[in-house]
């Protein structure tokens, strides 16, 4: 190893502390093993040019991705701590600078000393590619494909038993809360504020895996359907169906939310999926389940939202995660439901109930990282690794939120068919507390 005055590693971080405006908030160790920045702490691990390279040609968040995903760049120690280091710098508004002149020329004065300037290197494989107008069904089917039909052994490892892929519940700090008790809660909150009985006829669009079909008909004794893009799910969730034998109450169709039929049900859910509509097509969605839901029916609406309306996450999000995902405020939700003809009851947020379910299923990536590796390989790995500590960050940090929604079709004299009684406390524990 080379000492901190000389080597690579000095003058990348003399460039990079210039573009930040401040000093560099993690170490950094060059191909060469040089070294140089803040020593105990993560460090940043350019394993060579083509790291630079790619930052060179990219120099956003798509290329630090494209380096990390590709192994170009790596980082030692923990990487929740070194993203939130430079997002506390974006907060203060050092990473946010703009690149001078004098900043480029310098940059480029390095490279080319470096060895670093050279052709674009290709991204890497398991980056998005999509075809296509935006939030076409053909599109829409490509988008959710390449998160979802990852397969369905890779989310076996990552999830509780249920294979809910979506915020949990957690009411009990006690030992041996787990995620699955949490999960668990969740599936029976949203089953709660729907008030679903035997005989409900259930629809869960975006249903996933199936884990509140299956948890609605198993233990509410309703008649459930469910939709999804994916066939993977579509797969897992007919075989658990069968597993169960519940084939005479539950079905799961494969197809889009605007190819359900107009059969009215008592109560409709759709758990973080309206994320994946579009701005455009969100008074359609919105409007679809207004029309699915009979008059007096409830709608559970769980999604996340985030202070403006954009692309989901960032570049990184939508170039290996989530394509063509779309957040926006919970008010712009609140208000394409409104205008569809639903009236809002109840908003539960639900942000820090996620900062633990992500960093659940991170610590269970880590503690089965060889088994995700043999499974969907180490780029897949690397970028779900990345994927969970910097979504955990964002909701830790309020810069995302999730939220579930209760909303009603009223009936045409007004009525919402609602309880004056939110709910919240169960009547038997009332009457025992006032005892």
């Amino acid at each position: 190893m080379r000492d901190g005055k000389t080597g690579h590693a000095p003058a990348l971080a003399e460039v990079v502390e210039r573009v930040l405006g401040a000093e560099l908030p993690v170490g950094l160790r060059a191909w060469d093993g040089s070294e140089a920045g803040p020593s105990g702490g993560p460090r940043v691990v350019l394993r060579s040019r083509r790291a630079l390279r790619r930052l060179l040609w990219n120099p956003d968040e798509l290329g630090l991705a494209r380096a990390y995903v590709s192994g170009d760049l790596d980082v030692e120690g923990d990487l929740t701590t070194g993203l939130r280091r430079f997002w506390g710098l974006a907060g203060a508004g050092g990473a946010r600078r703009r690149l001078s002149v004098p900043d480029r020329v310098s940059l480029l004065r390095t490279a080319a000393r470096l060895g670093v300037l050279g052709p674009r290197p290709r991204p890497p494989v398991e980056e998005a590619r999509l075809a296509g107008g935006l939030h076409t069904r053909r599109r829409d089917r490509a988008a959710i494909a390449h998160h979802y039909d990852l397969g369905n052994e890779f989310y076996e490892l990552l999830l509780d038993p249920t294979m809910a892929y979506s915020c949990a519940y957690w009411p009990d700090g006690e030992p041996g809360y787990d995620l699955a008790d949490a999960q668990r809660d969740k599936l029976e909150l949203i089953c709660r504020k729907l008030a679903l009985r035997p005989g409900t006829r259930l629809l869960d669009v975006g249903c996933g895996w199936g884990s509140l079909l299956l948890h609605a008909a198993r233990h509410h004794g309703v008649r459930a359907t469910g939709v999804t893009l994916s066939s993977r799910q579509h797969a897992h969730v007919s075989r658990r169906i069968d597993e169960l034998g519940l084939r005479d109450t539950v079905d799961v169709r494969l197809r889009d939310y605007r190819e359900i039929p107009d059969e009215p049900f008592d109560a409709v859910a759709s758990v973080e999926m309206g994320e994946h509509v579009g701005e455009e097509n969100y008074p359609v969605y919105a409007s679809t389940l207004h029309r699915l839901l009979r008059p007096g029916g409830r709608l559970l609406l769980q999604q996340m939202s985030r202070g403006s309306t954009a692309p989901g996450g960032g570049a990184f999000i939508e170039s290996y995660v989530a394509p063509d995902m779309t957040m926006r405020p919970l008010s712009r939700t609140l208000t394409h439901l409104e205008h569809a003809g639903l009236e809002i009851r109840d908003v539960h947020a639900l942000r820090e109930h996620y900062v633990r379910t992500v960093r659940e299923w991170a610590a269970t990536l880590e503690r089965r990282w060889d088994e995700v590796v043999a499974l969907v390989g180490e780029g897949q790995a690397r970028v779900w690794r990345l994927y969970l500590a910097g979504g955990a960050l964002a909701f830790e940090d309020n810069r995302m939120g999730v939220d579930q929604i209760l909303a009603v079709r009223p009936t045409t004299d007004g009525a919402s068919g609602m309880p004056w009684d939110r709910g919240d406390v169960p009547a038997a524990d009332r009457v025992a507390s006032e005892g």
